[in-house]
């Protein structure tokens, strides 16, 4: 199912009607509004729009936003006045609340096809200064609040659910430039606190749910070109006319509880974290996304596990990928990264398959960090390019693996290298690009983990002493007890490890 419209669509749909655009007289603002508000892929209709002395009022406003997919977002704002102030400002004012419908076509998976919401902004100013060409905003909002109003079901059927999104003490500054076609936005916005309600019930099944989550200091920054709403309709063509974004969220600690009652009996999952966050930024030359999750732990209690509860918690995690954004005769840079550091749980969990402690029970950790060199032979953001035919779409020239770390129940193995890869060859390595290069790899502790793992039955004797064998062909002893070294090169379209030819 499509939740794009419900997701980043909307949430920048609300922070535009909170008022992210102006400029020094109300007209000129209203105009710049309309600018921002269709660059950003919307549309707008207008019942009127009037000057009253010293106010331009706006009357019957809706915005729409429509997917490829057929989903559609319209907001319905009944008032917007643009008031100047006599100072070389314009304030922005709105109606206090204003309803958001959602439509999401019906597809296998099922879910929501219908969604209403309500927006409220009760109390909250928007100062507009600068100059025509450069305006700056200043608003301030008590509380933001969006309230679940209907939700229907894939048949069309109302399905028994609340919830509620309430964000207090908002703060936030816009500095929006035009020039031309192109709508430049600078804007930084901060809440003290972010409470997220939910419940619902299914009566087919007899389950009833409830959820908080509850999220302080929230902060984000956001640059970024926007062109006309026929451009954006084509990634490709619009990265290639200059658009841009680059944003960036964080947050503090965070706390969550959700509870289950179904026939099986009630279950509950609870969590907390010392704060994260999530970036996001794309031009012409590149795309990177990441996210990070720090100081989290997570309990799960439930009829359908054997003992009370279960607990998992983690020092960081991370996820971030760089990649080229358009077609390129020649390579461009790429960066991998994923990482879940300092992972335990319960003893219960361990007891299940090693009741007498013979495991070592430290904190694991899994980091792959990688970074190389590539390019797309076509346009991967044109939404015509075809990724699924039989020749790649692009080519992989390097890679170089800055670190990799599997640490786990007392055994350790660590590699770092460099590669690099021939595209004209894709015999040699039965369809991959011939690689030349060295990969260092360090292992410690994992003879005495297979005995461990014998001694607890859940290794075979044969199946062991295969692993060592492999550990022969490709490992030396290293400078301590159970360590092992092994260096793999890839040279002369031929693998080796430690100097003998495997390939």
């Amino acid at each position: 199912m499509n939740h794009r419209l419900s997701g980043s669509t909307a949430l920048a749909l609300i922070l535009f009607c909170t008022g992210a655009q102006a400029q020094v007289t109300p007209e000129e603002v209203w105009e710049s509004w309309q600018a921002l508000t269709t660059g950003a892929g919307q549309e707008l209709a207008v019942g009127s729009a009037t000057r009253n002395g010293d106010t331009l009022e706006v009357k019957g406003l809706v915005l729409t936003f429509k997917d490829e997919t057929g989903g559609n977002l319209a907001a319905n704002i009944d008032t917007m006045n643009f008031k100047d102030l006599g100072d070389g400002t314009v304030q922005v004012t709105m109606a206090e609340s204003y309803p958001i419908a959602l439509t999401i076509p019906a597809d296998s998976e099922g879910g929501p096809t219908e969604v209403k919401v309500t927006v409220s902004q009760p109390g909250m100013t928007i100062i507009a200064g600068g100059s025509a060409t450069e305006t700056s905003y200043d608003f301030t909002a008590p509380s933001v609040t969006v309230k679940l109003d209907e939700v229907k079901d894939e048949a069309g059927k109302p399905v028994d659910a609340t919830a509620d999104i309430v964000m207090s003490e908002m703060t936030g500054k816009y500095l929006v430039a035009k020039t031309g076609d192109v709508s430049a936005l600078d804007s930084s916005y901060t809440a003290k606190s972010m409470v997220i309600n939910i419940s619902g019930k299914d009566t087919e099944t007899s389950t009833d749910v409830k959820a908080t989550f509850s999220i302080a200091d929230v902060a984000g920054t956001s640059k970024g070109n926007f062109l006309g709403a026929d451009m954006m309709a084509n990634m490709a063509a619009a990265l290639n006319a200059g658009f841009t974004v680059d944003s960036n969220f964080t947050f503090g600690a965070m706390t969550f509880t959700a509870d289950t009652v179904d026939a099986a009996g009630p279950s509950k999952v609870s969590g907390n974290a010392s704060g994260g966050g999530f970036t996001l930024a794309m031009d012409k030359a590149r795309v990177n996304y990441g996210t990070t999750l720090n100081g989290a732990s997570f309990t799960v209690s439930s009829a359908d596990i054997p003992f009370p509860q279960v607990t998992v918690a983690f020092g960081e995690s991370a996820f971030n990928v760089l990649l080229p954004a358009s077609k390129s005769d020649t390579p461009q840079d790429f960066a991998f990264l994923t990482k879940l550091v300092d992972l335990t749980v319960s003893d219960e969990v361990w007891g299940m398959f090693d009741p007498s402690g013979t495991l070592s029970r430290e904190p694991a950790t899994i980091i792959l960090d990688a970074k190389g060199t590539g390019f797309w032979k076509q346009d991967i953001m044109d939404p015509n390019a075809q990724m699924d035919g039989a020749e790649p779409p692009g080519e992989l020239t390097s890679l170089d693996l800055t670190q990799v770390l599997v640490k786990a129940a007392g055994a350790e193995v660590g590699a770092t290298g460099a590669l690099t890869f021939d595209n004209t060859d894709l015999v040699t390595f039965q369809g991959m690009p011939a690689p030349t290069g060295t990969i260092e790899v360090s292992i410690k502790g994992v003879n005495t983990l297979i005995d461990n793992l014998i001694a607890i039955g859940i290794l075979p004797e044969d199946q062991a002493m295969g692993a060592r064998m492999m550990l022969g062909m490709f490992a030396r002893p290293g400078a301590g007890p159970d360590e092992l070294t092994s260096t793999l090169e890839f040279k002369d379209k031929g693998f080796f490890a430690n100097g003998q030819q495997l390939q």
